[in-house]
């Protein structure tokens, strides 16, 4: 049987409407972003055919609010198999970390894969509004099966501090540390997908 692996990407978030438009207003385009890919892109084809690979579009990246992911995400989950893998980039992982410190998971989670989690708003220039941790992990410890925290020390967008916040809280958590991947951009990504093959 085929494992599943869902991701959950990234977004952003604002306080007010009015910084979401101003934010828009003031959005410099770049056509070359539109052709890039990145290692979720490939991820299916990077996995091969043991793997049940699952993109979900989450709703409105450009301004997520959290309880609008947790609706679609909670109609997803009931549809899962037994030991699915979980990956979370930037906003998906501090996502998948509110949702299963707050939530009971209704299937057996395999591992939850968190790529530059951001753990709060501290040191950061984007708001993350809603998705803010507000409960202990401990929940998260519990249910989430083995936990990697992937998280590079050049990052522009998540403070390498955070991965410190979530080795407390997470103790257990299997820490891969780098130290020029940025926000993991990139076009492949050998480590997450030789874990998620050794799993």
């Amino acid at each position: 049987m085929k494992k599943q692996v869902i991701l959950i990407h990234g977004g952003s978030t604002f306080d007010l409407y009015k910084d979401y438009l101003a934010f828009l207003n003031n959005l410099k385009i770049d056509l070359n972003r539109y052709k890039r890919t990145k290692w979720s892109d490939s991820l299916r084809q990077d996995l091969g055919s043991r793997f049940d690979v699952l993109l979900p579009k989450m709703p409105n990246p450009m301004n997520t609010k959290y309880n609008e992911w947790k609706i679609l995400f909670k109609k997803i989950a009931f549809l899962l198999d037994n030991n699915v893998i979980l990956i979370g980039h930037s906003l998906g992982a501090i996502f998948l970390a509110k949702y299963l410190s707050e939530n009971k998971f209704p299937k057996k989670i395999l591992a939850t894969m968190l790529v530059s989690p951001p753990y709060d708003g501290e040191g950061m220039d984007e708001s993350l509004g809603d998705f803010i941790l507000t409960k202990s992990l401990d929940r998260l410890n519990k249910q989430g099966g083995k936990i990697f925290i992937y998280q590079s020390k050049d990052d522009p967008i998540v403070p390498y501090s955070h991965l410190k916040k979530y080795k407390k809280a997470l103790p257990n958590a299997i820490i891969r540390e780098f130290k020029k991947r940025g926000h993991f951009d990139q076009l492949k990504f050998p480590e997450l997908m030789k874990d998620i093959k050794g799993l």
